[in-house]
């Protein structure tokens, strides 16, 4: 069989500084090589030493630093790169090999989708690739903060389950001024430096000593285990749940926890979590210096526990949210689902939201992800809730979310005051001037 590895070549205006020294991520040296010397020994090598065979021989090898992509592909016969449903450029093959190649670049801060056609035959591709802008990658001169070893809590709340989590502190903590505090969900997801996956720390980093967003304690908490406690009412709820969904018990507790609307969570964060992080760290008590965000299960969880408790946090992200009827009883219990009508109908909370979610985002029995995420925004407009809605065309994945967060953090922190420990918060009069979120059918009877 023939290797044909192939690059894309687009263009865009942004430009990315080179890493600190020491800080050189893989796809940046692979990008540089490939611009020096395609067609050396040293190149293939390299492809060879980043890239999984599997994903060159599906078509889905791809590796970005800022703008500058790469993607590699193996086949018997040219292909065809189309990325997000454009024609590639051509590509030109290295003299006396079997290799095919292009270099450019994509626009940041949000995230792509690539296949190929070969012989007019769609093979291949990725429709979540995400593109860090300059704030997600580790900046000369820019201090660290530091994360904790992992740290154990068993709850009361929930009958002895055990939460894993993790505290973020920023090299500008002084313990004499009251820090401001931003919670994540699923927080193992987030805590990873020097990776292709989620760049949370960097940006935190980055943001801080920019004087984009406050001075934070970031508090990083995984889902609870229940499987060490197994006599209380949570343990027989959370194993009923596991044996009627088929989830795992590890997996039904984060459901329970996350996908229930009610405070309990909200409660289990404020009495015991965060008084826990406070017995360590000097932080703020008002909602007006505290975020809390989430992905997936863990995007409702955040919307809930602002919504239960706006006196505790005022600002809200979602990435691709669940407002779903994953937790939902009729007559015994709310879900997600139950947002939309929640927002509109119960008296206004002082908070602001920014949610996120793509087109082709999931779709079964428990709803639809992407069209709740559309109800909830217009619910959100309808009141006139400071928010924001950035909606792509990705599926159940962070990528998205991820490339933006720098833009979503410092609009979720815009005019903060450290002064203040309260704002009313209003509908930006660009968004208000904006009419309300509509849908096109485009995928039945046409494809």
């Amino acid at each position: 069989m023939i290797r044909l590895v192939a690059f894309l070549l687009l263009v865009t205006s942004v430009q990315m500084a080179a890493p600190p020294p020491g800080q050189n991520p893989p796809a940046a040296g692979l990008i540089e090589l490939a611009r020096r010397n395609p067609g050396s020994a040293e190149f293939r090598a390299s492809l060879s030493k980043n890239f999984a065979e599997s994903d060159l021989k599906a078509g889905k090898a791809v590796a970005g630093y800022g703008p500058d992509f790469l993607w590699a592909i193996e086949s018997a016969t040219r292909p065809e790169l189309l990325v997000d449903a454009a024609a590639g450029p051509a590509m030109s093959q290295i003299p006396a090999t079997d290799l095919w190649f292009a270099l450019g670049q994509m626009k940041t801060g949000t995230s792509h989708s690539f296949f190929y056609t070969v012989q007019g035959a769609r093979i291949g591709g990725r429709t979540d690739v995400p593109a860090y802008g300059p704030d997600s990658y580790p900046q000369a001169g820019v201090p660290q903060g530091k994360l904790s070893e992992k740290l154990l809590h068993t709850s009361k709340i929930y009958d002895g389950m055990q939460s894993e989590y993790w505290i973020y502190v920023p090299a500008q903590y002084d313990s004499r001024v009251a820090a401001a505090l931003m919670v994540f969900q699923d927080g193992a997801s987030y805590i990873k430096r020097d990776s292709d996956g989620i760049r949370v720390l960097d940006v935190l980093d980055n943001l801080i000593y920019q004087k984009k967003i406050p001075m934070m304690i970031g508090v990083f908490i995984s889902p609870g285990d229940i499987s060490g406690a197994p006599n209380g009412k949570t343990y027989e709820f959370v194993k009923a749940f596991s044996a009627s969904t088929g989830r795992t018990l590890k997996d039904s507790m984060r459901s329970v926890e996350y996908d229930t609307v009610s405070d309990r969570y909200a409660r289990f964060l404020r009495d015991e979590i965060i008084a826990e992080v406070r017995s360590k760290y000097n932080i703020r008590r008002d909602a007006y210096s505290r975020a809390i965000t989430g992905l997936s299960s863990g995007g409702i969880c955040a919307f809930n526990v602002a919504w239960q408790q706006p006196d505790q946090f005022s600002r809200v992200l979602s990435w691709i949210g669940s407002f779903a009827s994953i937790q939902w009883q009729p007559g015994v219990v709310d879900g997600g689902n139950v947002y939309p009508n929640k927002v509109r109908k119960e008296p206004k909370r002082n908070i602001r939201v920014w949610l996120q979610d793509g087109s082709e985002d999931l779709e079964n029995q428990h709803g639809s992800w992407p069209l709740q995420n559309i109800q909830l925004a217009n619910s959100l407009k309808l009141r006139d809730y400071d928010f924001h809605f950035s909606f792509g065309h990705g599926t159940h994945n962070p990528a998205h979310g991820s490339a933006e967060f720098p833009e979503e953090l410092a609009w979720l922190w815009r005019d903060y005051d450290p002064s203040e420990t309260q704002q009313n918060y209003e509908m930006d009069p660009a968004e208000k001037a904006k009419a309300l979120f509509r849908v096109t059918v485009y995928n039945r009877d046409t494809e």
